[in-house]
């Protein structure tokens, strides 16, 4: 093996070295002071089989070694001896394009390391790159922590250490998501909170897609296997309410104590038998806490739901504890009454265009039936009512309450003032509740047809479709008609010249008109569309046809069919103009000869 040595001396260092206690600051020196840039041939030159780096752009690696070819390699790379070769700590880049570029020997920087020092140095080095792959970056810094707490990576990469612990998170992603976020189909915080389930967890999850990546159907897997914790029904901070779990607020599989995940400082549980174990033991502790207290517990149960599972299951443990379930429907129950407030009344009715008076005597209606409410509210224990505690079945979240039986509660059913609307479904007759379930279902289909249309939306501009060169289909102008039509076109312009837009019939559902619409769509309608957008979209004030792109190019187009009428006004203007420019020449040249004269 030839060594080519060039005798130049450098003061750089490729990477910082770990110094043990015994080694001195002087030798250190001295021994960096003696750095030499060498000339090795290519042949004698390896990569690092353990290189944490995986990835390298091949356009980079050519416009590189055209760079190398006119230029040669400005930085020496720097290598470590390994019998009669030698490896590559860092630079495996410029060696890489070097080879492209066809040349024989490269600079480099030979050092000497030892332990972990060699995969430390590659990987800080590598993680300070702008185009480190996210999953390489979260291995990587997985390694570094087994030497330093995310604060000090952090520190040492020059990153936030909020990144650094969603990267150490992304590290525990099991291979098969990991090829997603590789491939870009999934991103990034999608992949962290998969991470955040055990292995075991993340392969069901992994296995249920069967090969083809579906955003919507993995997020939909995380909402149901996570928890918001700011809704538990029990103390979070409680480590006695399950001793083997400890309490929520220091647990690991709470998102908040691995960085904000979720966002700044959300709390969100990943483990759901845990969670239901919680709360299992939050209904048991407040049925103890009844029978201990004397507290009328009142499960939000009716007649006519009361065969349901999880109804079925609280009424069980309550009757374990010798407690008689009365279902709502025989009670009548007092809720402490919520102060109105302006800001609530407009939330209430945002949906309606009310002005700020209508909404100050909304607030003050309102005003007036709580002072109502809270005076019954107050004198509830004088009229025959016990406190009490109603619970939510679902949640076991509780809500103070003062309770007693309805004095008609012998078969007969309750009659009540309040609208059928605002009435709970436990206080309704079979007849309303049917009126009241078909109402809800009536808006559920609305959300879900809300909820459906925008995932449809998100889900395509995920894909290529916006990026596509083929020409627009007919469906696609006709949508960009009517979408045109309906956000641009005002209700004057409609009728002076849209009229008819739809077509003669605009009866029955709004799919059926758009159908109709599609079904005798013509390009001409699109082209009139467009055409009265140009008209309207255009500048006027201080920008005009020479210093505006929006008007230049509509004057340029215009000038295409009204030529001679455009040619006859700027021929006007230009008429103007001169003459204007000659009175303005000859009152300068008059100026002119006086300042002549002053001189003379």
């Amino acid at each position: 093996m030839e060594t080519k040595t060039k005798q130049r001396q450098t003061g750089k260092t490729a990477g910082k070295r770990k110094t043990t206690p015994n080694t001195s600051k002087n030798e250190v020196a001295r021994k960096s002071s003696l750095l030499q840039v060498q000339y090795l041939d290519m042949d004698s030159v390896k990569p690092d089989p353990n290189q944490p780096r995986k990835t390298f752009n091949d356009e980079g690696l050519k416009l590189l070694a055209q760079s190398i070819a006119q230029h040669g390699v400005l930085q020496p790379i720097t290598v470590r001896r390994s019998g009669k070769n030698f490896i590559i700590v860092m630079g495996e880049r410029r060696y890489r394009a070097s080879k492209l570029a066809g040349q024989k020997t490269i600079p480099v920087m030979v050092r000497e390391y030892s332990g972990n020092d060699i995969m430390e140095v590659q990987i800080i080095e590598n993680l300070q790159r702008k185009d480190v792959e996210p999953t390489e970056e979260a291995e990587a810094i997985a390694f570094l922590v087994d030497i330093y707490d995310p604060a000090e990576i952090a520190k040492r990469l020059g990153r936030s250490e909020n990144f650094v612990r969603q990267r150490l998170k992304l590290a525990g992603l099991i291979e098969g998501f990991k090829e997603f976020i590789r491939s870009g189909e999934m991103s990034l915080s999608l992949g962290v909170a998969v991470a955040l389930f055990e292995a075991g967890e993340q392969q069901m999850m992994l296995e249920s897609l069967n090969g083809k990546f579906q955003a919507n159907q993995v997020k939909r897997m995380v909402d149901q296997q996570t928890f918001d914790l700011a809704k538990a029904p029990f103390d979070l901070s409680d480590k006695k309410l399950m001793p083997k779990t400890g309490a929520c607020t220091i647990c690991p599989f709470n998102a908040a104590n691995q960085g904000n995940l979720f966002g700044e400082g959300k709390m969100v549980c990943t483990r759901t038998a845990c969670f239901e174990s919680k709360k299992s033991r939050t209904l048991l502790n407040l049925i103890e806490r009844a029978k201990k207290e004397g507290f009328r517990l009142v499960p939000e149960i009716s007649k006519y739901w009361k065969d349901e599972e999880r109804n079925q299951m609280v009424i069980a443990q309550m009757e374990k504890q010798g407690f008689t379930i009365s279902m709502i429907d025989e009670l009548e129950i007092i809720k402490k009454p919520v102060e109105p407030t302006l800001k609530a009344i407009k939330y209430q009715n945002r949906f309606y265009e009310y002005t700020d008076q209508q909404l100050q005597e909304n607030l003050d209606e309102a005003l007036e039936e709580y002072k109502q409410a809270k005076k019954h509210y107050d004198s509830a224990t004088t009229n025959g009512f016990e406190k009490g505690m109603l619970l939510d079945t679902d949640t076991y979240k509780t809500e103070e309450i003062f309770v007693k039986m309805r004095e008609n509660a012998n078969g007969k059913e309750a009659t009540h003032t309040l609208p059928l609307e605002k009435r709970k479904m436990s206080e309704c007759t079979p007849e309303e509740q049917i009126t009241k379930i078909k109402a809800r279902e009536t808006r559920k289909k609305e959300i879900e047809n809300n909820k459906l249309f925008e995932e449809v939306v998100q889900m395509i501009r995920e894909t290529e479709y916006i990026n596509m060169d083929k020409p627009l289909s007919t469906d696609e102008m006709a949508a960009f008609a009517i979408s045109l039509y309906q956000n641009n076109i005002g209700y004057t312009a409609q009728g002076q010249h849209f009229q008819g837009f739809f077509g003669d019939t605009i009866k029955g559902s709004r799919e059926e008109i758009v159908n109709h619409f599609r079904k005798h769509f013509k390009e001409a309608t699109l082209n009139r569309l467009i055409r009265f957008l140009l008209t309207s979209q255009v500048h006027f004030g201080e920008r005009n046809h020479t210093n505006d792109s929006t008007n230049v190019a509509f004057y340029m187009a215009m000038k295409e069919y009204y030529k001679a009428d455009v040619e006859a006004i700027e021929t006007r203007y230009v008429q103007d103009r001169d003459k204007r420019e000659k009175r303005l020449k000859e009152r300068i040249k008059a100026l002119q000869k006086q300042v002549k004269a002053s001189k003379g």
